[in-house]
């Protein structure tokens, strides 16, 4: 009964994840390989998942840009003092918010500008041309927040002149908001991924004990390492072009998706097609 409910369920609201479609047979099968007496807490887990699709993370990002851009004009700042950076190496998914963010919303029309964060050269010329104003970093998701804010620190060097920073996000977990917020960046997300809202983290207790345990102990099982995701985070945000490494190793299931197949497996995850 669970595997049809949540196969349904899955194959509706999760139907546009990139690595690997979600279809009711995957999502019917995925609930098979837990035990009879898991079924209904790995389903009541997956009714759990923040789910952002490529329309939702369009509309935060545009919604939350717009917010900004808003609050910055007060402020005396305009467009063309607005410095949009991708953060990571090109086609990360840094890269692919910004390019989302830029034809959504028009930026380059409106005379921003947008620079990878790695050409150093461009970001000092066009800096020092601006003089003052802000820095917006564009990504998808950030967890613990140490890899944004090495990347931020290497973009800071290279910046001339007076510019407050942001970091414009769909979702940030809250132990990202603290330490960003450290390194005095503000962060502008959609949603603030909270601890207790994880059900299988250390601080939740939004599932039963018995139900927690046991699916804690399938994670384990599944990966030793990274049962409970990067650094424990037990995430529950999906993005449709990825999952985030902080999810529990149930979702994104073994390496190469055997013996354990998960629902939303990494690219990474995936075998590799045996032409290549």
């Amino acid at each position: 009964m669970w595997s049809i409910l949540y196969g349904f369920f899955a194959a509706w609201r999760f139907r546009d994840y990139k690595p690997l479609p979600v279809t009711f047979g995957r999502a019917k099968k995925w609930i098979e390989q837990f035990q009879p007496r898991d079924r209904k807490a790995a389903g009541l887990l997956l009714e759990k998942v923040v789910y952002l699709s490529e329309k939702r993370t369009r509309s935060i990002l545009v919604q939350q840009n717009s917010a900004l851009m808003d609050r910055l004009a007060e402020a005396g700042l305009p467009p063309n003092k607005l410095v949009y950076v991708q953060v990571h190496d090109a086609g990360s998914s840094s890269g692919v918010m910004l390019n989302i963010l830029r034809d959504a919303a028009g930026l380059d029309r409106l005379g921003c500008h947008l620079i990878d964060a790695h050409n150093s050269l461009e970001l000092i010329k066009v800096t020092n041309e601006v003089g003052e104003g802000a820095v917006i970093y564009v990504d998808d998701f950030v967890g613990t927040g140490n890899q944004f804010c090495q990347e931020r620190n290497f973009v800071a060097q290279n910046i001339v002149g007076t510019f407050s920073e942001f970091l414009l996000v769909p979702c940030i977990c809250e132990e990202g908001l603290s330490r960003v917020a450290k390194e005095g960046v503000e962060a502008v997300a959609g949603h603030v991924h909270s601890k207790a809202e994880r059900p299988l983290h250390d601080h939740s207790h939004v599932m039963d004990r018995d139900s927690k345990r046991r699916l804690r102990e399938v994670c384990t099982e599944i990966s030793a390492k990274m049962g409970l995701g990067y650094d424990r985070l037990a995430t529950m945000v999906i993005l449709y072009r990825n999952a985030p490494n902080t999810v529990p190793s149930l979702f994104r299931g073994s390496p190469n998706q055997d013996p354990f197949a998960g629902l939303f497996p990494r690219w990474k995850d995936l075998p590799i097609p045996p032409h290549l």
